[in-house]
């Protein structure tokens, strides 16, 4: 690192810090803690834990600054790798690639944290934005993705083999959905952002084909380990790819973080070209002409359409289909039952066999055949339809929740009908897809067995996922507006939708321009709905 480039990172982190410090003011006089200036990011965790004493927990913390449970712990988890990196902080002191890193995710999460608590007014800009770096964004952001692709290509030549992979990884339908979507011999072309990210970060699939690549001391050392730390940066990357998708323009900490994520991963990557180890050339792949970059954005756009959005981040592993859910208490008991209930009848079956052995060896023989006829006629009638379990497993489907899934997706009555019939519970995240898609009768089929939704508080996520359709240009479909009336009209989501609705045309009424006016207009009609 020369000087000038050591020079100008410590700027950009002091820069962070100060915003810190003014924000931490302000966030703490929402929490009832009244302090004339901010200090270092421990300081600020101690005064937050003040807060949550003061209000008695972090519930009635994220309440006050509007956040929920998931956010509160990813701001705090933020501070504290800051506070890791950063321990004490003097003025004019040396300062890494990590610390600059782990002090503007701080300040994206302060950029968050005032888009959903309008009261706080803070500053975060780093420095004046200009079209040339939203640009070079939308470039950085084109190369990470094709990287990940060529990547998977890379690892995977022959399309065949790659596919029959995918459907292990995955599932069979979820293949058949991204060919779908993808261009002729090309199936990573129609999987989101994620879910290829996903297939590199995830533990086995790194080890195995990734992990020499990204083999690199200096780089990707934030976190304990290469990908975990890689697994991280691609999940920031997906929701600066989603800002960008929706034409929204990027602020300039997340235009910093994405430069700094940006070198870490095409770092080492240019490294193994430069030594023949791969044939991917990042530095080929940023030289973009114009026509060509405004044909990715527009196919990018297009598919997140067709999808609803990347709404999911990048887990840890990919999780395998041929894991089975926990099974609930009334599903063991069923199980046991079903168990007994088969004992019985072999026990049963046992006894009538024996019995007639009994009778017919003590007969003549000219006798056998109008014996025999009588005891045949009790087996006619102790047949019985055959069960929906057993419906399924004639048509080659196991009893397993991720089928069930899978019949949800693809629109398949017939097979998400007999599961319902045989008991099988259902949570309304599962339909999300459907919804996208508007596949309106396998989501009334699962309307008719509502008693079986049993997800525990499902509507903060299934209203952030229709918000994030209408944004889009969706509409609020009959069918959306039956399940929030379904589902959402408790007090608690009718009264935090109400307060939704209220904060959001206060922005409107702050900065009266066509995006707060939208989300203003979105949250007022699913609060109508369901109020």
């Amino acid at each position: 690192m020369t000087p000038s480039t050591s020079h100008h990172i410590r700027e950009q982190f002091e820069h962070c810090i100060g915003i810190i410090r003014q924000a931490s003011v302000e966030i703490l006089l929402l929490l009832d803690v009244h302090e004339s200036e901010g200090k270092d990011p421990r300081w600020f965790l101690e005064q937050l834990d003040t807060a949550r004493l003061g209000l008695g927990g972090w519930g009635p913390v994220a309440k006050r600054l509007n956040l929920n449970d998931a956010e509160m712990s990813d701001f705090t988890l933020q501070l504290r790798l800051l506070q890791q990196r950063v321990p004490q902080y003097e003025s004019g002191q040396d300062v890494s690639q990590n610390q600059l890193i782990a002090a503007v995710r701080v300040v994206t999460a302060l950029e968050h944290l005032r888009l959903q608590q309008p009261l706080l007014g803070y500053n975060t800009d780093l420095a004046p934005g200009n079209e040339s770096q939203q640009l070079q964004a939308h470039k950085q952001v084109r190369a990470i993705e094709l990287m990940i692709k060529s990547l998977i290509m890379q690892a995977w030549p022959d399309p065949v083999r790659l596919n029959n992979h995918l459907k292990t990884l995955f599932n069979a339908d979820r293949v058949r959905r991204w060919l779908k979507l993808s261009d002729r011999n090309d199936v990573l072309s129609g999987m989101m952002f994620s879910e290829m990210a996903q297939m590199l970060v995830d533990k086995k699939e790194f080890s195995r084909y990734y992990s020499s690549l990204f083999n690199d001391r200096s780089m990707l050392t934030l976190l304990v380990e290469p990908r975990k730390t890689l697994q991280t940066f691609l999940d920031d990357i997906r929701q600066i790819r989603n800002a960008l998708t929706v034409q929204q323009p990027l602020s300039s900490a997340q235009i910093l973080l994405l430069d700094n994520y940006y070198a870490q991963i095409a770092g080492p990557i240019q490294r193994a070209f430069e030594e023949g180890r791969t044939r991917i050339n990042p530095a080929g792949l940023m030289a973009v002409d114009a026509s060509e970059l405004h044909s990715f954005w527009e196919n990018a756009q297009k598919m997140d359409r067709q999808t609803g959005g990347d709404l999911f981040e990048i887990r840890d592993s990919i999780e395998k289909p041929t894991q089975r859910a926990p099974r609930t208490p009334e599903q063991r008991d069923q199980l046991i039952s079903g168990t007994l209930w088969g004992a019985v009848g072999v026990m049963v079956i046992a006894i009538l066999v024996g019995g007639f052995w009994l009778f017919t060896s003590s007969q003549p023989a000219a006798h056998e055949v109008p014996v025999s006829a009588p005891v045949q006629a009790p087996a006619k009638e102790m047949r019985e339809t055959p069960s929906s379990r057993e419906n399924l497993t004639r048509m080659g489907v196991t009893w397993d929740e991720n089928n069930f899934r899978s019949a949800i997706d693809r629109n398949d009555t017939r097979v998400a009908l007999l599961f319902l019939q045989g008991g099988m519970d259902w949570k309304l995240a599962w339909t999300e897809q459907a919804m996208a898609a508007n596949h309106d009768e396998v989501l009334e089929v699962l309307m008719r067995y509502r008693l079986q939704m049993v997800e525990q508080k499902p509507c903060r996520r299934f209203i952030a996922t229709v918000s994030h359709a209408m944004s889009v240009g969706e509409s609020l479909t009959s069918m959306r507006k039956q399940y929030l009336q379904a589902f959402c009209t408790v007090p608690a989501v009718v009264q935090r939708q109400k307060y939704e609705a209220d904060q959001a045309k206060r922005r409107a009424l702050a900065q009266p321009d066509a995006s707060t006016k939208k989300w203003q207009s979105i949250q007022s009609a699913i609060y109508d709905v369901i109020r």
